[in-house]
């Protein structure tokens, strides 16, 4: 059986984790979040290790969240859950990240870009976060830094009415670096991270800091958000939304 994320160490101080669910559009369970939390985690504890690559397959980086898998765990609710532990590395990893959106990059595959140091695409991508759809909120301290980033207006349209971005809008936005052909992305978003491993680390990390701004700010959101996601994860409007997604998603010879 194949392993659904797979990382590979690269030549040049690039650690590369690859979503390898391809039969579920890469929707991540458990197990994947915990793979990925713990490429982070090796990422910031070795020396080698000067930059991280997030990429999909072909024409899907990640459909987001496996909601049979969460709900079918989710006795301790969001707080005791692999994505918000996975949630919480990703926002304190200390190594540079890249993502490499190629396809649907939905819920956490779109918010997981936002702390993501560079951002590449082809003109496949289509970022949504469908949360409040679902009855839900939005997570990954995206309330907070997807403002920041497109203004407040922009971020409700994107975040209450789910409305999706095709590569071009997420350009213009400054949601991306750039838009690339899709048989150029996974070695244009290497490339970038061989040269931000190549940096002066010392330099590299407080530059980065710098940059990255108030780190307690965006854990205080993520929390704030945490709190709200496992509230919402009990009530009547989510329960009844998350059941009629799985149902409309169950395969018709599984009825």
């Amino acid at each position: 059986m194949a392993e659904t994320v797979t990382i590979t160490d690269l030549e040049g101080g690039v650690r590369l984790i690859t979503l390898n669910r391809p039969e579920k559009k890469n929707a991540l369970t458990g197990a994947m979040y915990d793979a990925m939390r713990e490429a982070l985690a090796g990422a910031d504890a070795a020396d080698r290790t000067g930059a991280v690559v997030f990429a999909g397959q072909p024409g899907m980086f990640s459909a987001g969240n496996d909601l049979a898998d969460f709900m079918g765990g989710a006795a301790g609710g969001f707080s005791a859950s692999p994505a918000l532990a996975f949630i919480r590395q990703l926002a304190r990893t200390r190594t540079p990240m890249v993502a490499a959106i190629d396809g649907i990059a939905v819920g956490i595959g779109a918010t997981l870009s936002l702390h993501c140091d560079l951002v590449y695409a082809s003109p496949a991508a289509r970022l949504r976060m469908p949360f409040v759809e679902l009855g839900l909120v939005p997570e990954a301290a995206s309330s907070y830094l997807l403002p920041l980033r497109v203004g407040r207006l922009k971020a409700t349209e994107l975040l209450l009415l789910s409305r999706p971005l095709d590569a071009d809008e997420a350009l213009a936005l400054g949601l991306v670096n750039a838009v690339l052909p899709a048989d150029m992305l996974l070695d244009q978003a290497i490339a970038q991270a061989a040269k931000l491993a190549a940096l002066p680390r010392g330099a590299l990390a407080a530059s980065r800091a710098l940059i990255r701004g108030d780190q307690a700010q965006v854990e205080a959101a993520l929390e704030a958000e945490a709190r709200a996601f496992d509230a919402q994860l009990r009530s009547p409007e989510s329960q009844e939304r998350l059941a009629a997604f799985l149902a409309r998603s169950k395969p018709a010879s599984s009825a």
